[in-house]
């Protein structure tokens, strides 16, 4: 890590307003992002704050989530607005910007991005959101073939996700985003031409 002093911070801040279980949560993430962010190429410092990060807003009042939500000047599906477990990564990319004046575009976005994904993700985008679902305190039935994916092809592993991610959703009757349909097309697109595809 570049500024283990600005990492401490980010610790002490997150440490005091998550549970002592959501916190271990973010430790994992942030380490499986700088996992994978060597393994791809990205860039090391981002990942790991951005998975440090990710959740910051996980445990806020569900309503000063939504005031956050509505006021974001991100991009918002109207979905993300009647879906309350969708509300904490909105909040989350916002609270950073303001409490923590962090103004890099990448982390912000990882972080907004991380629970629905989007079409067009960028690297970064893409390695908060794998890693957060194959942390290691993560214990759902398929994480361990997730986990192997993971490793074998960024791509594969996405594709995977986002079709693990809307099948659950939608088993649960959940309310599903664009974004996240256009995340799956895309890489659905890309495994079609990719002879890596089983």
């Amino acid at each position: 890590m570049t500024d283990k002093k600005l990492i401490g911070k980010y610790k002490t801040y997150i440490k005091e307003k998550l549970s002592k279980k959501r916190y271990t949560h973010s430790i994992n993430v942030a380490n499986a992002a700088l996992e994978l962010a060597r393994r791809y190429g990205a860039d090391e410092d981002k990942a790991y704050i951005a998975g440090l990060l990710h959740d910051c807003a996980k445990e806020m009042p569900i309503e000063e989530q939504l005031a956050l939500v509505k006021h974001s000047q991100l991009d918002v599906d109207d979905i993300e607005t009647k879906a309350t477990p969708l509300y904490h990564a909105i909040a989350g990319a916002e609270i950073v910007r303001a409490a923590l004046d962090i103004k890099d575009p990448d982390i912000i976005l990882a972080i907004r991005y991380h629970t629905v994904g989007c079409g067009s993700m960028s690297l970064l985008s893409q390695i908060v959101y794998l890693a957060d679902l194959i942390s290691e305190d993560r214990d759902y039935k398929d994480v361990k073939k997730m986990r192997k994916y993971a490793v074998q092809s960024l791509d594969k592993a996405m594709f995977e996700a986002f079709r693990f991610s809307i099948k659950d959703s939608a088993e649960k009757g959940n309310l599903i985003p664009k974004s996240t349909f256009d995340a799956y097309n895309e890489f659905a697109a890309i495994m079609k031409r990719s002879p890596e595809r089983e």
